[in-house]
């Protein structure tokens, strides 16, 4: 099943620590979460023992994630990171205000990825829940060879139970990928 998701069904969630809000774009209760935040001042990350996280910044540039092992560089736009939930993180940010998209997951729950789907590339996506999420600009994708425009802040919310190919025809998207956990 595939159904367009509009920014005017999304909710604003204040996040765990109290210092900001993000935008759900999807969520399963407390399985799984993909969402749009921005980060305007440096500070500590919410613990999410027991989640993993992938996080891809979409707007500005020099965000670095802090960690007791080092850093996780996330300074250029549209390269996906990942790093467990329980990881004492502190952000610092180079170059002012910054904007994310989070996906995180219950480990026990559900196993997630997040892959940039550019013009001219295809994803050939398993079943599970995917959704295609639009950060900026216009975007025409193929599904499975039929052609869909997806707006700005508009997302695809994909049901699978079988393959689906996606094939980027212009601009940018993010693909969250929600799999039952192994």
């Amino acid at each position: 099943m595939i159904t367009l998701l509009d920014p005017v069904s999304y909710r604003s969630t204040p996040w765990k620590n109290g210092r900001g809000t993000t935008v759900d774009i999807a969520y399963s209760g407390e399985s799984w979460r993909f969402g749009r935040t921005p980060i305007v001042e440096p500070g500590p990350f919410s613990d999410y023992t027991g989640y993993d996280r992938v996080q891809v910044l979409v707007a500005g540039s020099g965000l670095v994630l802090q960690t007791p092992s080092g850093e996780i560089d996330v300074r250029q736009p549209f390269r996906p990171v990942r790093f467990a939930g329980e990881t004492p993180i502190v952000s610092r940010l180079e170059a002012g205000p910054v904007e994310v998209v989070n996906l995180i997951g219950a480990r026990a729950d559900v196993a997630i990825d997040m892959a940039v789907l550019d013009e001219g590339h295809t994803l050939n996506l398993p079943p599970g829940i995917h959704i295609a999420y639009n950060p900026r600009g216009d975007v025409l994708v193929a599904v499975q060879g039929s052609e869909r425009p997806i707006g700005p802040d508009y997302s695809l919310r994909l049901e699978l139970t079988g393959p689906l190919r996606l094939t980027g025809l212009s601009g940018c998207l993010l693909v969250a990928s929600i799999l039952p956990a192994p």
